[in-house]
């Protein structure tokens, strides 16, 4: 910045001082001084590198417009762009969400020294219509078998782990020994205790280990010192890279994300005749009981559950799944009812 530049910002902003104490005139503030404001408030935020993510897509439409600039008719670029880029409508809302959220502080809590909120008033932001929702698709057996040989090595492992304790893709991720709790009561099965600044509903993770996803667990052990999964040494970030999309791919399967795999192991628990109550905890649900606080007989059951799916044949259930041609509508039955282990 010049010499001259410099004294131009400086009588600006004396100005912009002069006529907000005296005349209550606010300063002129843009999206992006609102948003870095934000984003250094939220830092504890279990959310905020998913923040920091839509807020770095909204800067090219709207970071340099002033606050009461921003509104649905100055978004719509914004919009038009992450349709034009085959965005769903959830992901796109979640966009207006935090845009929305960062105008309503800005109007009702951010105080200057003058005593002015940052913003008159905030607009209202409308979210799309979420109809393009993609529903869940839970592997049949054949599939999960197809895709999981096509998976890099690592991305198998963590898959069979997820397909079998209902993980999410971060929490798969982040497992660390640390986390493992040793049950006496229950002999070669581990329990891990995921923190819930990880988890989505912001509750500790009870995870139960059927056979095969200890199996897993015990493969991993020892080949890094902190984190159950990693690749050349390091953890992953994330489940949903170049080598699960070209695999997913390869069988014909484009369309499945990591989190079907979830949906996968509820589904199968459901056919199995496991409890709406055990679903919840073994899926790591919000519920109103305290989900890390459990006797040894009721853990011992919830293995029983978890086991319950771990094969696709023998005192497991067989699962069907049904779906038409596209893939929009899944109905699931079973072949036959399961008994369950014990």
């Amino acid at each position: 910045m010049s010499l001259e530049e410099a004294e131009r910002y400086l009588r600006k902003l004396v100005e912009e001082i002069r006529e907000a104490s005296i005349y209550g005139v606010r300063p002129q503030r843009t999206f992006k001084d609102a948003a870095t404001k934000f984003m250094a408030e939220n830092t504890h935020k279990r959310s905020i590198a998913d923040d920091a993510s839509r807020i770095k897509s909204l800067m090219k439409y709207i970071g340099d417009l002033e606050l009461h600039l921003v509104h649905m008719g100055t978004l719509q670029s914004y919009i038009a762009a992450r349709r034009a880029e085959g965005r769903k409508a959830r992901t796109i809302n979640h966009g207006l969400q935090v845009v929305r959220r960062i105008l309503n502080l800005a109007a009702s809590e951010w105080m200057d020294e003058n005593g002015l909120t940052w913003l008159a008033s905030a607009p209202k932001i409308k979210l799309l219509t979420e109809n393009d929702k993609r529903k869940p698709y839970p592997l049949s057996w054949d599939e999960q078998t197809s895709l999981f040989k096509a998976l890099p090595s690592h991305l198998e492992k963590m898959a069979l782990f997820a397909v079998n304790t209902g993980c999410r893709d971060r929490e798969v991720c982040r497992l660390q020994w640390d986390w493992e709790v040793k049950v006496p009561a229950l002999a070669n099965a581990s329990i891990f205790i995921v923190p819930g600044h990880l988890v989505k509903n912001g509750e500790d993770r009870l995870v139960i280990c059927n056979k095969i996803a200890q199996s897993v667990v015990e493969s991993q052990r020892g080949k890094h010192p902190t984190h159950v999964f990693s690749f050349r040494g390091r953890p992953l970030s994330r489940m949903l890279s170049t080598g699960w999309r070209n695999a997913r791919k390869a069988v014909g399967l484009a369309h499945v994300r990591v989190h079907d795999l979830k949906h996968t192991f509820g589904r199968r628990l459901r056919a199995a005749g496991v409890s709406f109550e055990d679903r919840q905890d073994l899926l790591g649900h919000r519920s109103s009981r305290i989900t890390t606080h459990y006797s040894s007989a009721e853990l011992s059951n919830l293995l029983e559950a978890a086991n319950s799916v771990c094969e696709r044949n023998g005192n497991c259930v067989v699962l069907t799944v049904l779906r038409n041609p596209s893939f929009s509508n899944c109905i699931n039955s079973t072949d036959h009812t399961s008994v369950l282990m014990g």
